[in-house]
């Protein structure tokens, strides 16, 4: 049967602050989900009350008929969760780390086969404390698919991988929405959310500004096209460019984001005839789940 993850105007409080502020969602079941938000915005207590790691002040989280608020245990027993950072035994071997985990549980897949799908086999006898930051995310997501579950909750999956190592876990993620998983993850990287997510939400102070497919997201926010000039070129808020709904200057690259590509180029040109400077660095290109993400919230991903 197919089973729907549902969180109904869930709100969670610290004091004064609210953390999450009647978030409602829906999530299909064997999707990869996306959640979006720069940092603060409530995404990892979001995942930790749907994990049943943390109990909502208000609202109720349901994973089919289950309702995670009431009976946690139950719900764990489906969900495999890799945390943002995962603590493990320094001095335990990946091959017991995951002996250890296994023995937690009734329904739990192979070890072996695990070591094997996360391309532990040559450090499965290497102890924890010598592992590589992505060996360690490696071995972190093998725990959480030690009891075969029906939900995977990824928090930053990637943070802090090379490239390489990012490509291979996408792989893998990719892999589990094939058997029929549902996965939500966060994450930092734009480029990994329009690769992996069919689904994804962003989110800033508690609350979801709005959610869809990454083609969705872009087709309804940002009919637009994006030129970069480098900064040196002096463009700046001052300067009054047609058909320009935003500038950002980052870096050494000075973005413009425009309703007409022709007439935004044209009106760039024509300015820079006038006060004698040479347009360098310059490109255009269609806008993406970035520009979105910039145009909701105004900051980036990690502000």
């Amino acid at each position: 049967m197919q089973k729907t993850l549902r969180l109904e105007n869930v709100t969670k409080r610290y004091g004064a602050m609210t953390a999450v502020d009647h978030l409602t969602l829906t999530v299909p079941s064997g999707i990869v989900f996306g959640l979006l938000g720069p940092n603060g915005a409530g995404k990892t207590t979001t995942l930790e009350m749907v994990e049943g790691l943390r109990r909502p002040d208000d609202g109720r989280v349901w994973w089919g008929e289950l309702d995670v608020v009431r009976h946690p245990d139950e719900a764990r027993s489906q969900f495999g969760v890799q945390l943002q950072s995962s603590a493990f035994f320094e001095l335990l071997t990946v091959k017991e780390t995951l002996e250890l985990f296994h023995s937690f549980y009734r329904r739990r897949l192979a070890v072996s086969d695990l070591i094997s799908r996360l391309g532990l086999e040559e450090k499965q006898n290497a102890r924890v404390g010598g592992l590589s930051g992505g060996q360690r995310q490696r071995l972190a997501l093998a725990a959480a698919l030690i009891n075969d579950p029906e939900v995977v909750f990824l928090d930053e999956p990637s943070a802090g991988l090379d490239p390489q190592a990012r490509r291979n876990l996408w792989d893998v993620i990719l892999g589990l929405k094939a058997e029929g998983r549902t996965v939500v993850l966060t994450t930092h990287y734009m480029e990994e959310a329009e690769v992996l997510a069919d689904r994804l939400a962003i989110i800033d102070h508690g609350r979801v500004l709005d959610e869809g497919t990454p083609r969705e997201l872009i087709q309804r926010h940002m009919p637009a096209s994006v030129v970069e000039v480098s900064r040196s070129v002096g463009i700046n808020s001052t300067v009054d460019l047609p058909a320009v709904r935003r500038m950002e200057e980052r870096d050494e690259v000075t973005t413009l984001v425009s309703d007409r590509l022709e007439d935004t180029l044209v009106g760039l040109v024509n300015w820079a005839q006038r006060e004698g400077r040479a347009i360098t660095g310059l490109t255009t290109r269609n806008a993406t789940l970035e520009d979105v993400f910039l145009e909701l919230t105004g900051r980036s991903l990690r502000e």
